[in-house]
Formats: structure tokens, sequence, C-alpha cells
């Protein structure tokens, strides 16, 4: 069952003791293991920005808690939507040169514009370590951010040799922040675990040896088109969603075992069509 629980309304900006309060009131639990994707414009205005946040997030989760967040790059890959976007109307000439100036993924360097501020802030942090997806990283900050991010298969985005797998088996929640079930990427466990499910060929730009160079390989078509019809069915399943006011932004709290059980459910019986990820 969703419970909605009251919160303030913020006027001023944000700081870091009322912000964790907030994030405690809405049940984020000391000890735990947090996948967190949030929209830092949704949650209003804080003082010192995304550090701030991170920060909060972290003593929210006390020492022995674990934060995670996605640092994905789909801009290193000519097989992503962003690169389909972003070459449409072009000429011949000019995607060649879109594609020669594509950096090869590092994962000490790569930034990951796509996922947020929140996630650069926890990927750039001293302590965070990241998977060697070149396509979809992860970030974690904590005690067992390295048994999370470690073994990500290069062929394997999100399915069974993962961090989605692992947060599935150490009991991880989710943390929507100011963003829909739409940007929940546990759905994706989801998709590697119906039967017959499509799959894809995927390039992206990596670094061999020293040497840039184009990889492909071959995963699950991935596709978040329908996730927010999923998130909808799942507040509509009586599932234990917590759900509050943080800062200005409507946050959802919730057991990321139970959501990725409710998408298999979910996906053979309303999905139609192949993925796109």
């Amino acid at each position: 069952m969703a419970h909605r629980l009251g919160g303030p309304t913020h006027r001023s900006a944000l700081d870091e003791e009322t912000l964790t309060e907030e994030l405690r009131a809405l049940g984020v639990r000391r000890g735990g293991v947090l996948l967190t994707h949030s929209s830092l414009r949704g949650l209003g205005p804080v003082r010192g920005g995304s550090r701030t946040v991170v920060r909060a997030l972290r003593a929210a989760l006390g020492p022995d808690g674990t934060l995670v967040v996605p640092t994905f790059t789909p801009e290193n890959s000519d097989t992503s939507p962003l690169y389909w976007q972003s070459v449409q109307g072009l000429t011949s000439t000019q995607v060649a040169e879109v594609r020669r100036r594509m950096p090869p993924f590092d994962p000490a360097r790569t930034p990951a514009r796509s996922t947020g501020r929140l996630a650069e802030e926890v990927r750039t942090h001293p302590e965070a370590l990241r998977s060697d997806h070149p396509q979809t990283s992860f970030a974690a900050i904590g005690p067992l951010a390295r048994q999370i991010v470690s073994g990500h298969a290069p062929r394997c985005h999100l399915g069974e040799d993962s961090p989605m797998a692992k947060l599935y088996d150490m009991g991880a929640e989710v943390l929507l922040l100011g963003v829909g079930f739409a940007s929940c990427t546990a759905f994706h466990l989801a998709e590697y675990r119906v039967p017959e499910k499509p799959v894809r060929e995927y390039h992206c730009v990596i670094r061999d040896r020293g040497a840039r160079t184009w990889w492909s390989y071959t995963d699950v078509a991935l596709d978040d088109s329908d996730f927010a019809e999923v998130g909808a069915s799942f507040e509509r399943s009586g599932a234990a969603i917590r759900t509050a006011t943080v800062g200005r932004a409507t946050a959802r709290l919730f057991a990321f075992r139970t959501a990725v059980d409710h998408a298999v459910r979910w996906l053979p019986v309303h999905r139609t069509g192949s993925g796109r990820g």
C-alpha cells in the first residue's frame, strides 16, 4: 500500500540538516543500500547544491549505508536514442565527424551527463567506486560499494551480471527524488527475467590496450518507454511505497525487489513490440 506522508512547503533554500530529516521521515533507513534517481531542479534550491544532497543522503543512510546511482554514458554509442537524436538531419560527412569525435569510455573520467547532477556528484566523490560497463555503469559510496560495482560484465547492461542483480539480492531500496517511475532503472532487471526477451546489437567506443576502438556486443533490447505505466500499475498493486514531499519534490521510496517482481509479472502481459534501448 502506498503511504503518503506530510511534508513542509519550503520557501527558502534547503539546508543539509533539514534535507536529512525529511529523508529520514520518508523512511530512508540507516545501514541500507539505496539506489537513487533524482532531479535537483525538482527538489528546489539547496544550499550547497548537489554536494549538500549527497551529504544529506549519506547522513540519512549512516556510516553503514551505501548510496548507489546510475552513471550511464550514451554519448559514446551510435546505437543509443541520444545519438539518433543528435544526427537527425546531418549529412553523411557530418555524421562521420560526430562518430570520429566520440570519446572512448574511461570509468575514471567519463562524465555521466545524462543521469543528472547528483549522479555526477557521486561519481566524482573521492570515496566513490564505479562499475566498468561502457554504457550503463553505476557509482557507489559506502561499505558495500566495491561489492556492488565489481564484476559488471561488459556484455550485460542491467541483468544478472550487473549491479542490478546484486541490489536485488541485497534487499536494496529505490528512491525516486523529484522524478517519476519512468526513471526507475530497477524495471530494467525485469526485462532480463521475462521469457522470450528480445535481444539486439549495441555499439560503443572503448579504449582497448590504449587504442580507441569501436566495440559491438549483443544484449537484451532495453526499453523504458512504458516504465511510467509499469510504475502506475505498481502503485495500484498495494505495494509498500512511501510517498512524501522532500524539499519541493515528490519523493517515493520502495523495495527494489518488490518493484522488479511486479515488473516481471506486468511486462509479459502488457508489453508489445521489441525494445529500443
